[in-house]
């Protein structure tokens, strides 16, 4: 028999490499498993229990603790192969909150709740605070929920709790003065009505679970020896408070591992606090490290080219993360004229993967730093008919914010419009509530009337409301006639602005700090975004006609309607960096790498917070198994106008020797590159440059979109070969490319409609402004601001309206009105 043990446990441990057999182990102390990236972290978690399991140890005296449900979930069904399923489900297994939660339902009279609590979630939370703030007398535009939420979340991971909020967390929260005192009381009011009403929030489990053991050693004893082995996952993601919980129930036997890996350590946002592995073995005696640096997930040239970026963080465990995949592609570069160019580009090489390669559309990955980048991507791959999928969110079109303020434009577009005035009627809050639309919905119902008639004339529908809601509504109708009166007079993106500001929407957004507040500024912003492209490039063909709230709206209920469709073919995944971790792609594109994205403004002002953002584009490429390709755009619009963005430093970090820098477009361009210039905070810039662009596809096959009215020409022999070739007519562009072939943030903002480019003593623009026919002449090769590179295929028209056909490597074929058009010639 006991050979027979012995026969499987080496059966167990001989699919392991050395490294992580090593790790399996050794269970006579605190262990710390640094495991890099696709090493083959969770296998070593689950053999582990497995071997401990064999060796004869109850399984529910081994402790394990994940980060996720799916986690759990997942290691529980690789055990139960190894062992057995009976064995497996008596593990003590689960997420922190969930087994802690099991732990105080059987403790909870220690600590002064029954073991009926509820737990409160998010919603339940808020909609408490907001009760709190509004009986103290507070204005909850000053002290908005999720705001003192997310500050009340953060202090209790570090174990402060209201008595010392004042003096401990204050000031880290940013709150001074009376803000700071409003919110201790707002803190210590909520803490007591959750135990009055035996209620936790999720923070509170953890809390209280360190309160219970904490301060009962009994209780502290009982867990500690039933728990004769903890396990814990991603330890790189633990807070404070988890920590202090596992001390706790280790303080007998030392018999705890932990797993993680310091380079993808980015959730300090929740309270993550990447000094807990880092300083690991401070905190325990003799601890035993193990590394696991075989990579089994990506190529050679993109495991080298993650760990030359992770150099040039100092907080770190050293090692060296290595790969016996094939040798794979070097990364690919590509620096864009702007966003909407940035995903005309990466939509164009997964149709050529996609043609050429065999790769399925689930295959490919877009990685961004923030969610509002999602826009342009959604709207090219729609255009492409390519089916995609957002990974642990909305798509751009479906989010509340977006919905919200779409909405507004359609009652603006059209005041009959029911289910519109009903989700806006009172957003922002403006004093109408259910009752009242209530009432607006019968007498609308009984007269045969839209609710938009019932409101603007309440007397002639005997509506019955009080003066005070008359005075409301009378405000409300004021407000959305205004709009009405402008709807055809006025841009899409000018009277979007107005709407969004006049409103309230953008007011009420911009109080909230939660992560969740800024993203959702951050998707209006983005929307404004899309409506300033939308209005300009209508413009720039000449289609003035075509630039109002009705037009954008038409183009936005395609992409709603499109939203909807879902046949289970495979899907183009689009993600934050954030939502992507844990997972792995065949390709995976990294998109926005610009100073202000990526890293972020916060992040340029710290080193602590510039090296979390490291850290998270080393989990950006690390996601990709076979190709991965970095991207960034030059321009992207800002309330208006055209922003000019510095290429993010990080690909300064990266060792030029594994970024592609022999397939550029156009033909070489020397030894400088198009984004190689300083940003505009350079401190913790470091000088090896690097470039690359996406390699040609190789069938090149330039199509012409459809045209409005007119046909247009096919194109030219000598255009084709111009836009194909590496050489050629483009190989003059080397220079100017070299050069930045790039604008000033002055120059990219300051050309207007009307003002002609200045002339180089070669003929050539300096500027991007608009150009005469005079200036411009069949043949020529122009830069446009937001479409790059084209040559000049045909000029028609007189005065104002001339027109030019112009076809654009990525953008393809445009017609440009050049009494709007912004470009110059190169």
């Amino acid at each position: 028999m006991q050979e027979d043990k012995q026969e499987k446990i080496e059966q167990l441990l001989a699919q392991l490499n050395e490294n992580q057999r090593e790790a399996v182990e050794y269970c006579n102390g605190p262990s710390l498993v640094v495991a890099g990236a696709g090493s083959g972290k969770t296998r070593v978690l689950t053999y582990k229990i497995a071997y401990l399991i064999m060796y004869g140890v109850l399984p529910y005296r081994i402790l394990a603790l994940t980060f996720t449900n799916k986690a759990a979930r997942e290691m529980k069904e690789r055990i139960a192969k190894l062992v057995n399923q009976k064995q497996a489900s008596q593990l003590y297994m689960g997420t922190f909150h969930s087994v802690f939660s099991r732990i105080l339902r059987a403790e909870a009279q220690h600590i002064g709740y029954n073991s009926n609590f509820t737990i409160y979630d998010e919603t339940d939370s808020r909609s408490l605070l907001k009760s709190i703030i509004k009986t103290l007398g507070l204005n909850d535009k000053d002290y908005k929920p999720s705001t003192v939420h997310n500050i009340i979340s953060m202090a209790k991971n570090q174990l402060i709790g209201p008595d010392a909020f004042g003096s401990s967390y204050g000031g880290q929260s940013g709150l001074r003065g009376a803000k700071l005192q409003a919110v201790t009381r707002i803190y210590t009011v909520y803490q007591a009505r959750c135990q009055q009403a035996n209620a936790m929030d999720f923070d509170d489990i953890l809390v209280n679970t360190f309160r219970l053991l904490n301060e009962n050693a009994d209780i502290r004893n009982k867990y500690a020896d039933r728990f004769q082995y903890i396990l814990v996952d991603e330890y790189q993601d633990t807070n404070s408070v988890q920590v202090a919980i596992v001390k706790l129930l280790t303080v007998k036997h030392q018999r705890v591992c932990v797993v993680g890996d310091d380079y993808q350590s980015i959730y300090s946002f929740r309270g993550a606090n990447i000094d807990n592995i880092l300083d690991y073995q401070k905190k325990f005696d003799n601890v035993q490290v193990f590394k696991l640096e075989r990579n089994y997930r990506s190529t050679q040239k993109i495991v080298e080219a993650a760990n030359s970026l992770m150099k040039h963080n100092v907080k770190q465990i050293p090692k060296e993360v290595y790969s016996k995949e094939s040798e794979g592609s070097k990364i690919s570069y590509h620096s864009c004229y702007s966003d909407k160019e940035e995903a005309m580009v990466v939509v164009k090489e997964i149709k050529k993967l996609h043609r050429t390669k065999a790769f399925q559309y689930n295959c490919f990955a877009i990685l961004y730093r923030t969610n509002a980048q999602s826009r342009s991507f959604e709207d090219e791959l729609r255009k492409a008919s390519i089916p995609y999928k957002i990974f642990g969110g909305l798509s751009f079109y479906q989010r509340k914010e977006i919905k919200d303020i779409i909405a507004y434009f359609r009652l603006v577009a059209n005041p009959n419009d029911e289910e519109a005035f009903k989700r806006i009627i009172n957003y922002p809050t403006r004093g109408i509530g259910g009752t009242t639309l209530q009432k607006i919905i019968e007498c609308a119902n009984a007269k045969g009337a839209s609710l938009w008639d019932v409101i603007t004339n309440p007397p002639t529908y005997n509506l019955d409301i009080n003066k005070g809601t008359t005075t409301k509504l009378t405000a409300f109708v004021e407000l959305i006639s205004n709009f009405i009166r402008q709807l055809a007079m006025t841009d899409a993106y000018s009277l979007g602005t107005e709407i969004i500001k006049q409103s309230g929407i953008w007011a009420d957004l911009a109080q909230g700090t939660s992560p969740d507040d800024i993203a959702r500024r951050e998707n209006l912003e983005e929307l404004l975004a899309g409506m300033q492209a939308f209005v300009d490039e209508r413009r720039e063909e000449g289609r003035e006609d075509e630039t109002f709230l009705t037009d954008f709206l038409q183009e936005v209920a395609l992409y709603s309607d499109l939203d909807k469709a879902d046949d289970g073919s495979p899907k183009v995944s689009l993600m934050t960096i954030h939502a992507a971790k844990g997972l792995e792609f065949p390709v995976v594109f990294v998109v926005g790498l610009e100073e202000n994205i990526f890293p972020n403004a916060i992040a340029a002002s710290s080193r602590k917070e510039l090296e979390e953002e490291r850290r998270l584009l080393y989990v950006a490429i690390t996601r990709a198994e076979q190709l991965c390709y970095l991207t960034n755009a030059k321009n992207r619009y800002h309330f208006g106008s055209m922003q000019f963005n510095n290429p993010s430093r990080f690909l300064k970090d990266i060792d030029p020797a594994y970024i592609d820098a022999e397939n550029l477009p156009f033909g070489g361009i020397g030894n400088r590159m198009p984004w190689d210039e300083p940003a505009k905070d350079s401190r913790w810039q470091n000088a090896n440059p690097v470039a690359t662009q996406f390699k040609a596809d190789p069938r090149p096959k330039i199509t012409a979109p459809r045209m409005p009215e007119r046909a247009v020409n096919p194109l030219s022999e000598r255009t084709k070969q111009r836009l194909i070739s590496e050489g050629g007519n483009f190989k003059r562009l080397s220079a100017a490319i070299s050069n930045g072939g790039r604008q000033t943030e002055t120059s990219t903002l300051s050309a207007g409609v009307g003002g002609n480019s200045a002339q180089s003593p070669t003929g050539s623009s300096t500027t991007f402004g608009t150009v005469s026919a005079s200036q411009l002449s069949v043949g020529a090769t122009i830069e446009h601001l937001r479409f790059g590179i084209g040559v000049v295929e045909a000029i028609e028209g007189s005065g104002e309206n001339t027109k030019a056909t112009v076809t654009f490597r990525n953008a393809g074929r445009k017609q440009l009105l050049l009494k709007f058009a912004k470009f110059k010639v190169l």
